[in-house]
Order: C-alpha cells, then structure tokens, then sequence
C-alpha cells in the first residue's frame, strides 16, 4: 500500500456499503491499526507444594492467578473512549471476534467506526491462568473430594435453549437468526467456566475498573455473565466508567441497593428476542426494566431496549453472532455515539 492510499483510508475513513438488505451495512476497505497489542490487569501470587502431578515437574512453587487477559487494537485518530468488552458464561473473548460464519465480529466492527477496542479474557478463563493446585491436592489423597472446586461446562443441549435458539435442543423459534449451519464452529468456542469457585466479586470485577482508569475513561461492555460486573465495578469506584452497555445480562443491579453510581454515566442494556418465551430470561428482563426505572428515578441516564420493540426481530442470547450483527453493531454505534457526546 503506497503512502497515498494510506492517508486516503485515514482521512477518508472506511467506505461503508450495503450487503445482503438495505438494513445490514457491510464494511469494507483495508483495516487500519495504529497500535495493538495485549497485556494483564490484576492478578496475585500463590504458592502451593501441589502445582504439579507430573512426575518431570517440580510439585511446589508458585503462580500468578486472577489476572486479566486483554487484547487491543486502536485505530488512528481514536474516538476519546475505548470500549471495553466482556465475555459471558463458558467462552472467552473469542465472542466478539470473527462470527461463526466467518462474519465480522464486533471487535472490528467498533475498530472501524473509530473506537479502540480492548478484547478480554475473564479472570480463570482463556489465556488468564487458572490455580491447580485444589485439584491436585486431591488426587494425591492430601485433601478431600468434597474440597474440589466447582467446575462447570455448558452442553450443546441446555446452551441451546439459555441461548434461546429454541425452546428446546433441535427446535428453533420462528425467524431466529443465529447462523445454525455454523453451529459446529460456535460449539469450539465452550470453554469450561470455573465462576461458582471464585470469590465475589469475580477478580474481573475490580481489574475492569482498574483498566478503565488505565484507559482515562471505557465503556464496559458486557455479555450475559459478565452482564452485572460493569455495575459491580461501578459500585467499587465510578472513576473511569464513561459508560455502560450490558447486553442481555443474566442480572441488573437489585432496586434495593445503592443506585447513586449508576446515576454517574450512561447506561444502556440491551435485550434480544423471545425474551417472554424463555422461563430462565423472562424474569431477568422484568428485573432489569425495574433497575432502569429506579435507576431514572435517582436521576440517572439508562435505557432498556428489547430489540423487537424497535423493529429488529429474531434475535438470539448470542445477538452479537447472529446474522444480522452488524446491523445491530450500527444502531449501538449511533447509541454511543449519542450517548458519549452527551453524557447521555
């Protein structure tokens, strides 16, 4: 690419067409980064005489754990505020990244339009460490089994109905838009999730508000799980938090607590479709339209929006995956862009 054709895309910024119906914008033009690069937030030493099993490996010593993983990209001339974004249950940060389809993933997606994008591994999970030793310390007799830590994975046929892609494995709601033919590829991205064995609140928690001071102001963006942990983080210290977008959490702040931090920034949360047909996410939307309302109450700036209720239907818990991501990608960019601009 020759020096002129650099300072085009640069200025000019990416052209953006439409693909596949009017409502569904497809970027195109060379991906232009200024920076990028991954580092740790948090984390704490412990040692144990239980590290290893494996007869060529020293058993005792120590490890680092409860850190962070996070991944960056920035564009040249970056929006002032990044955005931060969180995984859910049993996957790591692979859910914002390329579809399952081979589609652009949102990570990209907010690359283009400006934002730098800082991609994370909840503490435990992916390329952030876990600590062996509970487990070895069992199955050398040391410990009992009742002292093993809780470890869950979430099978392809309970996954597809918490992730509404029907009411049932192999049964789909009319019109849902998850890309099921590329449903092997989703499936590879499951990890194991060790949440029920961490302390409350989850090491993300503190180590999102460290990165967003980090950062001289994010938006944290969450995912299900991860849902509650931008309000927790905002609970512990607001300084940093330019903004919140949870995404189909699976839980919104009690009405009951202290709401004064959530009156500090713009919050948006952000449903799919079916919501009233699944028992597991019909009361968890109830929950959080009556967050948001108290929220306002106090003089807070949230928003709850279900996608139907503003024309966009046949969306799934995965509405970041689904084939008409992008178009949703483009109403929250303009949401951002809003809601950044004025504070709400």
């Amino acid at each position: 690419m020759t020096a002129r054709t650099l300072a085009a895309l640069v200025v000019a910024g990416v052209t953006l067409l439409v693909g596949g119906c009017a409502s569904q914008p497809t970027m195109q033009g060379d991906l232009v980064i200024a920076k990028q690069g991954s580092f740790f937030v948090g984390g704490r030493e412990v040692r144990s005489d239980k590290m290893s099993m494996v007869p060529t490996v020293t058993a005792a010593g120590t490890i680092v754990v409860d850190q962070m993983y996070v991944r960056y990209q920035v564009p040249p001339s970056a929006k002032r505020f990044p955005i931060v974004m969180v995984h859910g249950c049993c996957l790591t940060g692979k859910t914002w990244e390329t579809t399952p389809d081979g589609r652009m993933g949102w990570d990209e997606f907010f690359l283009r339009k400006g934002y730098g994008t800082y991609v994370v591994d909840q503490a435990w999970r992916g390329r952030s460490a876990w600590n062996p030793a509970a487990i070895n310390q069992v199955k050398a007799g040391a410990a009992a089994p009742d002292t093993l830590p809780t470890l869950f994975a979430a099978g392809q046929e309970p996954a597809w109905a918490i992730f509404r892609f029907g009411p049932e494995h192999g049964k789909t709601f009319p019109g849902m838009k998850f890309p099921l033919d590329a449903q092997a590829e989703f499936w590879k991205q499951m990890v194991p999730d060790w949440f029920n064995a961490l302390p409350m609140p989850n090491p993300t928690v503190p180590s999102l508000g460290e990165l967003a001071r980090k950062l001289n102001g994010a938006v944290l963006m969450s995912h299900s799980q991860s849902g509650i942990y931008p309000f927790q983080a905002a609970a512990l210290d607001t300084t940093g938090i330019a903004a919140i977008v949870s995404i189909e959490p699976s839980a919104c702040p009690a009405v009951t607590s202290d709401l004064t931090p959530y009156t500090k920034m713009p919050i948006l949360v952000l449903y799919g479709d079916y919501m009233e047909l699944s028992p597991r996410w019909a009361p968890r939307l109830k929950l959080c339209r009556e967050f948001v309302a108290a929220a306002n109450a106090r003089g807070g700036k949230a928003q709850l929006v279900v996608l139907p209720e503003i024309g966009i239907p046949g969306n799934s818990h995965m509405l970041m995956q689904d084939t008409n991501s992008l178009e949703i990608a483009e109403w929250l960019s303009k949401w951002l862009d809003g809601a950044l601009r004025t504070g709400g």
